[in-house]
């Protein structure tokens, strides 16, 4: 067994801090008033030697003159480029670099690697322009190597740790920016899940609601009760009619659905809403996985659906075989001779659902008439 390494306390002190800092949020209008003061701080060291050139400037006069240069960085966030003129300014006239470097770290952070460079380059140029032009204190760089020391590396590094918060605001935005597109993602995917639980199983009960009401209506002809059934019917129907209105029915994939087992509750469904269904059923079916099972249900489902909307009355016959490698899925019944005396609610997307799971799980679906007869196959790997 290992020990596990004890933190140094500069550790542990640099974690709390950490911690403390992240559990504090500074206002944005308080950060940019409190950068400006703390450039205005440093470069108010320089104020006696700036009072003791040959500026024509005082300790007053001085001090004002480096309060209105350190207040451009006001204009940081929309506009890098004024604070970085200014310090150029600055730069010629009293060879302040303080402020130059709080203008090259903003133009980096809110222009970018490019804008960066060139403010750099510009500002070198600049600089060594004034050194040949013998305007650059001897005080404080002698030789042209001694003046590279000074300026080359304030330019480069504050540009430098600019980009790279940059960077690093571009990486924050992106994760926030990701965040809220998983999560708009997520919202999206849960209410396909609930628009295809509503299609497959409330629309599904409200149809067969209609369609039963409607039979009762007819055998109830003539007697007191026919009316009662009439606005059943009619209220079943309009309830349908709603909800395809307002769910849109599309979905990647669903829960678990019953399986071959829950086919012969179908049929029986179909047979009292009067669309007697044949079941043909190959005995190697049960072998299959629940997700072939839930795909076989999902399509035999579909199709009695559309049988007793698009052809009330009319048999159904359902076939489920093995060949081989491959099952076969076969629901067909006749067409009728006469279109329905009610248009059927429909959403127009039945089809559409079943061949998207089919061809999810690498198989294929056919649907249309065929010799007097609407016909659906999809075959699909068995899997077994």
């Amino acid at each position: 067994m290992h020990d596990k390494p004890t933190a140094s306390p500069v550790s542990r002190a640099w974690a709390a801090g950490r911690r403390w800092a992240d559990g504090r949020t500074v206002h944005r209008r308080t950060l940019d008033l409190l950068v400006p003061l703390m450039c205005f701080a440093l470069m108010l060291l320089d104020v006696p030697g700036l009072a003791e050139a040959d500026n024509s400037l005082n300790s007053v006069s001085a001090t004002l003159v480096l309060a209105l240069g350190a207040s451009s960085l006001l204009l940081r966030r929309r506009f890098p480029w004024i604070p970085y003129l200014v310090a150029l300014g600055l730069l010629g006239w009293l060879h302040e670099l303080t402020l130059m470097q709080f203008a090259l770290y903003k133009v980096g952070r809110y222009r970018g690697r490019t804008a960066a460079a060139l403010a750099t380059v510009g500002y070198v140029a600049f600089s060594y322009v004034l050194f040949l032009l013998q305007r650059w204190p001897e005080k404080q760089a002698d030789t042209l190597m001694e003046f590279l020391s000074i300026i080359v590396p304030i330019g480069v590094l504050a540009a430098g740790v600019g980009v790279a918060a940059n960077r690093q605001d571009l990486v924050r935005e992106l994760e926030v920016q990701k965040g809220r597109t998983d999560a708009l993602q997520a919202v999206q995917q849960e209410r396909l899940s609930v628009a295809r639980d509503v299609h497959d199983f409330v629309g599904r009960e409200l149809t067969l609601l209609a369609v039963r009401a409607e039979v009762l209506a007819v055998r109830a002809r003539g007697e007191a009760h026919q009316k009662d059934f009439d606005e059943l019917s009619e209220t079943a129907r309009k309830a349908h009619r709603i909800l395809n209105e307002i769910i849109v029915q599309r979905a990647q994939e669903r829960d678990a659905t019953p399986g071959i087992d829950a086919l012969a509750v179908l049929a029986d469904e179909g047979q009292r809403a009067g669309s007697p269904v044949v079941l043909d059923i190959d005995a190697r079916a049960g072998e299959l996985s629940p997700l072939r099972q839930a795909a076989v249900h999902r399509v035999v489902q579909e199709c009695l659906t559309n049988a007793v909307k698009h052809a009330p009355g009319q048999a159904v016959r359902v076939r489920i075989a093995l060949d081989g490698v491959h099952l076969r899925i076969e629901v067909c019944n006749e067409v009728p001779s006469a279109l329905p005396a009610r248009q059927p609610v429909s959403a127009g997307t039945g089809t559409f659902s079943m061949e998207e799971r089919v061809q999810s799980m690498g198989g294929t679906l056919r649907a249309g008439h065929h010799d007097g007869t609407y016909r659906v196959v999809a075959v699909l790997p068995a899997g077994v």
